[in-house]
């Protein structure tokens, strides 16, 4: 599978800066996020390979797999195990009802109207919820053409590696394997 981290968001620009919580809730992507995006995608179409797109629910992940959906002709399915370690204002997500009036193609699932957890996620429950998204990957023969939009915390969390804005990395769940040199 590939994992992608979202493109630059509004809470990315100003806590580079000031390492200050801006309080910004659910940013969205700015104009640096969005040609991130246009650029993965470009290189994902040629990677090739990729057959569905799994999401996180926030909006910076949300539109980062809208844009490279878009290249790539793939629907996108939302995957709440793949969202942010909540901690910071930007984790508070948005509903389900406004996510589904934006994006009303994607699917949503089961996912619900309050999805993200409050007040904040432990580095255990997000080892946990990682652990979880991995077991489910290796027993899905379908990984291999997984693109996973997500985050730093999560990314972290499931490979040990820390990554930028809209970098990629290939992860095997069979064996831990990373793959940094996208594409």
């Amino acid at each position: 599978m590939i994992l992608v981290r979202h493109g630059e968001s509004e809470f990315n620009v100003h806590y580079s800066v000031t390492r200050v919580d801006p309080g910004i809730e659910d940013p969205k992507l700015t104009d640096v996020g969005r040609r991130q995006a246009d650029a993965a995608a470009a290189d994902l179409l040629a990677i090739g390979g990729i057959e569905r797109i799994i999401s996180s629910p926030y909006w910076r992940t949300l539109h980062t797999a809208e844009i490279i959906a878009g290249h790539l002709g793939l629907p996108v399915t939302i995957d709440p195990l793949v969202r942010e370690r909540t901690y910071f204002a930007c984790d508070i997500g948005s509903p389900r009802s406004q996510l589904k009036e934006r994006w009303p193609d994607f699917d949503f699932g089961e996912l619900e109207e309050r999805w993200w957890p409050d007040p904040c996620e432990t580095e255990a429950e997000l080892a946990q919820r990682c652990s979880t998204f991995g077991a489910a990957q290796r027993e899905d023969d379908t990984w291999r053409g997984l693109l996973v939009v997500s985050h730093w915390g999560f990314i972290r969390g499931l490979t040990g590696e820390a990554v930028s804005n809209c970098e990629m990395l290939r992860f095997n769940p069979q064996n831990g394997e990373i793959g940094k040199n996208l594409p």
